[in-house]
């Protein structure tokens, strides 16, 4: 494997983080002067889960990603640039990404539905018509932590909760919107939260999801 081609996962990961960080942001947070948020939320909770998703797949081989790995072949030169294979290479679409995750891992996302439903809304909100009756935060979260938490918490020991662009209270209130919607998602080994009363966000849910909280914490 030419060498240039083991900085591939780590790219990705750098740009998903990015995304993902983008996407809690603006599917917790409320600011009235911002009411494009549900739709960056949508944006970038799709393009979190494109890049994680191939990150995970590049683990297996960087090569794995590209669909048409013949134009990235270059007769005259004995090695291969990243630029070039950003030029010359074409990589999977979100839609097919699942099905190369299985192929690939022998992994399957653990909510197809969510997969589809934020699918179908980030066509819709790329071709400026918003779905009609869809909660875009609530189904931006859905998506990222019923599917993306846990591969990258398996994958790279990364918990989606901690990222996010409200440095100055941790997690809070990303943690306060996951109980909200009796979300699971995986904790961090330092767990704590200061700013919202974890003990009165659970009493507001269901007894299967308090006592899968009280399960999971470190």
């Amino acid at each position: 494997m030419h060498q240039i081609l083991s900085e591939i996962p780590r790219r990705i990961l750098e740009n998903a983080e990015g995304a993902l960080t983008q996407a809690n942001t603006h599917a917790v947070y409320m600011d009235p002067w911002n009411q494009h948020w549900a739709q960056m939320a949508v944006l970038h909770a799709a393009l979190a889960g494109e890049l994680f998703l191939k990150a995970i797949i590049a683990k297996e081989h960087p090569l794995l990603i590209f669909r048409d790995l013949y134009n990235l072949d270059q007769p005259q030169k004995q090695n291969i640039s990243l630029d070039e294979i950003i030029t010359n290479g074409r990589t999977y679409n979100f839609e097919h990404l699942p099905r190369l995750l299985w192929v690939t891992t022998g992994e399957r996302i653990s909510h197809p539905s969510s997969f589809d439903r934020l699918r179908k809304a980030r066509n819709s909100v790329q071709h400026f018509c918003l779905p009609d009756g869809v909660d875009l935060k609530a189904l931006s979260l859905e998506f990222l932590y019923k599917n993306i938490d846990p591969l990258i918490h398996k994958h790279f020991g990364m918990n989606a909760v901690e990222h996010h662009e409200d440095h100055s209270v941790s997690y809070d209130y990303v943690i306060s919107c996951l109980i909200g919607h009796e979300l699971r998602f995986s904790i961090p080994s330092n767990f704590r939260v200061t700013e919202i009363d974890i003990d009165a966000e659970l009493a507001k849910t269901s007894a299967g999801y308090q006592k899968w909280f009280a399960d999971a914490l470190p």
